[in-house]
């Protein structure tokens, strides 16, 4: 066999799309040229790996076994240039973050990282969760920043700090609100602004107050917490605010105030992801040391 890394890279994307298209957009390449490689690939091995339907693609079982081992090798070839480009020592560092933690914990930790060898060549991808954990088994990124665990035994997550919700609304909600102390599950499902679906504070918010997405009667489908927080500042509803956030939204929506919940305080726990391929010696757990002072001074006010 001739296999390619070009190759595994296209199937890879057609695998995770099943679409020619969105593969080949994915890939900046035109849907004929990918279409070709695919083919390529298929006459190397010997067997079909697709199954083109008016619908898209659908996997052969010889296509479900190749793309697992196709995975690993694209891991193991990532573990290959990530020791290669030995980050911390001036080497490119791949670095994902969600964008409820990103736009507020950057602004403390990016000077500090520059600083050191460690943010010499720094590239930052900001996207949800998925996303991130998706390019990271990958090896597209060395790290990432979530709010949610990982379910997989392939990757490692290190504790940064925990980022308490805060209630975020007009003042005159929010003095309601804190003149009756009630709990997140008191709270009117359809006053609730959330972020859209695949966002981890939308879906954390609901579980802590015990609804589905179909009780949010204000589900706006919002792309960004500054969103919601404007919207919430001119008495449209309620919203979740994480502490992290605080100061630079109500700085940037001056009607927005918030209140604490009654102890226990819900919360959510900021964590690094890696690969657990990857050594906690050296530049990770720098980085992790970096991103948890730099959490823990926000947090701080």
């Amino acid at each position: 066999m001739n296999i390619t890394l070009r190759q595994l890279r296209y199937f890879l994307a057609l695998a995770r799309h099943t679409h020619f298209t969105r593969a080949a957009e994915e890939m900046h390449v035109t849907q004929p040229a990918l279409s070709m490689q695919i083919r390529a690939l298929e006459d190397d091995i010997g067997t079909a790996l697709v199954e083109r339907t008016p619908a898209g693609v659908v996997l052969t079982p010889q296509g479900r076994a190749l793309a697992e081992q196709a995975r690993l090798v694209m891991a193991a070839m990532a573990g290959l240039e990530q020791a290669m480009r030995q980050p911390g020592r001036g080497g490119r560092l791949m670095l994902g973050m969600i964008p409820t933690v990103a736009p507020y914990l950057l602004p403390e930790a990016l000077p500090i990282l520059r600083a050191r060898d460690i943010g010499r060549d720094l590239h930052l991808r900001e996207a949800q969760t998925d996303r991130l954990v998706e390019e990271l088994s990958q090896g597209r990124l060395d790290a990432a920043v979530t709010a949610t665990a990982p379910d997989t035994a392939d990757l490692v997550a290190v504790p940064l700090f925990t980022d308490r919700f805060w209630l975020a609304g007009s003042r005159d909600q929010i003095a309601r609100f804190g003149s009756l102390h009630p709990g997140p599950r008191d709270l009117d499902p359809g006053r609730l602004l959330l972020l859209d679906e695949g966002h981890c504070l939308g879906d954390q918010a609901l579980e802590v107050c015990g609804l589905g997405r179909g009780a949010a009667r204000l589900d706006l489908g919002a792309a960004s917490l500054s969103t919601l927080c404007r919207l919430a500042a001119q008495g449209m509803g309620l919203t979740f605010l994480p502490q992290i956030a605080v100061r630079q939204e109500q700085a940037a929506a001056p009607g927005l105030s918030v209140v604490a919940f009654p102890e226990p305080q819900p919360s959510r726990q900021v964590m690094l992801l890696r690969r657990a391929s990857t050594p906690a010696q050296g530049w990770f757990d720098d980085l992790a040391t970096i991103l948890a002072q730099a959490g823990e001074k926000v947090i701080a006010g």
